[in-house]
């Protein structure tokens, strides 16, 4: 497990603050937080450290204003839906440095909660500006890192401040670190991973550090086209990166050389037009796809193999749908290996879990998400994590 303190290594912290780093850029429209998931992920960090009698001062990026100052950026918009989520008042201060925010921090008692404004309102938040981190450091007598979306970026809130401050994860930090542990770091064996999507391009260093890592590889989605191309298979008009073949096999004989089974689909969902229910659907062999049609999902055949592969499996990891699953039924093969995935954790026998945006809307789409072991709503810095990179705001955890 990653060396890394958490709030139980906090003594007294009574009357102290606290520079706490969260997720709030949370979408919007007319004014309104549309999805309040990110809110509600702080609260176990924020509640407790509040009612353990810190001054907990929220630093947080919104958009991207590119240090330039923006009202329609600023925090200030989300204050007060964080207040209805947190249930108890939360202030807002309209910097996240300097004298202005010193003098409001000042009169804020022990238990008070606020939100500073956008870090990305400075320049040197996203270029790591030592001196923006020391001016952030003035605010805070420690730093909690509850941010793991961020934690692939090494900004100034992020990184720097951990270098400034002690530095502890917070809960939701905390239980994303533990679970990846769980799932690569230290996983019980055999494990598979289901990596889907619809190009090779965007998850090379995924696959490739996958195959070393995992006893079953199981490929869908557009991605799942170009290694059955690679391997001589005519699929038709489907999406599929043809420049890729020979990366493809060079992939496939890693897996080999690793001792990984590669699972492609041997029975496809195949249509004329990429449309819902299309007059041309039909199910086939992968050998049998006509010059005319496309590849939009794995076939019930390939689908109920991949489940007895998973039943036979401790650990899953999955990031990606396995065919184009926003369109029905092309959300078929998604949806039933993730209810398997789902009904097997929840019997005990796998540890589970996933992450990124097309995967948690498959895995809600599915009605799964909650009985997965774990779901990551990082995107970034959970393929980031999948491809073996080092994410820079959990190393400077590390070593704080």
């Amino acid at each position: 497990m990653a060396n890394f303190k958490t709030l139980d290594d906090l003594g007294d912290v009574s009357g102290k603050r606290a520079l706490v780093r969260v997720d709030l850029n949370v979408p919007m429209a007319d004014g309104s937080v549309t999805d309040d998931t990110r809110l509600r992920a702080t609260l176990p960090t924020v509640t407790e450290l509040a009612d353990r009698g810190a001054i907990v001062l929220l630093l947080a990026h919104f958009g991207r204003p590119k240090g330039q100052q923006r009202p329609d950026m600023s925090l200030s918009l989300v204050t007060r839906a964080y207040g209805g989520v947190l249930g108890r008042p939360v202030r807002f201060v309209e910097d996240c440095q300097g004298e202005g925010a010193k003098a409001a921090v000042a009169t804020m008692s022990p238990g008070d909660v606020a939100i500073l404004d956008n870090t990305r309102f400075h320049p040197g938040e996203e270029k790591n500006d030592p001196a923006l981190a020391a001016a952030m450091a003035e605010l805070g007598d420690f730093y909690v890192n509850d941010a793991f979306s961020a934690a692939h970026r090494a900004h100034a809130s992020t990184e720097g401040l951990a270098h400034l401050l002690p530095a502890y994860a917070g809960r939701a930090m905390e239980k994303e670190l533990t679970a990846l542990e769980a799932a690569l770091g230290n996983p019980e064996r055999p494990v598979a991973a289901v990596v889907g999507g619809a190009k090779v391009s965007t998850k090379l260093d995924v696959l490739k550090n996958l195959v070393a890592k995992v006893d079953h590889l199981i490929i869908g989605g557009g991605m799942a086209n170009t290694f059955l191309a690679a391997r001589g298979v005519d699929v038709g008009k489907s999406l599929c990166e043809h420049d890729l073949k020979d990366t493809a096999l060079e992939i496939l004989d890693a897996a080999d050389r690793a001792n990984c089974t590669v699972h492609l689909p041997y029975d496809v969902v195949v249509a004329k037009e990429f449309a819902a229910n299309p007059p041309s659907l039909r199910t086939c062999n992968v050998h049998e796809v006509a010059s005319d049609e496309m590849i939009l999902d794995v076939g019930p055949a390939a689908i109920e193999a991949l489940a007895d592969v998973l039943k036979t499996c401790r650990t899953l990891v999955w990031n990606g749908p396995l065919g184009a699953f926003e369109t029905p039924p092309f959300d078929c093969a998604t949806v039933q290996l993730a209810r398997t995935a789902a009904a097997l954790t929840k019997e005990g026998s796998l540890v589970s879990v996933a992450g990124g945006g097309d995967t948690v809307a498959a895995l809600n789409h599915a009605g799964v998400a909650d009985d997965f072991t774990f779901v990551s709503t990082a995107g970034g810095a959970f393929l980031e994590w999948m491809e073996g990179k080092e994410l820079p705001g959990v190393k400077a955890l590390e070593q704080a």
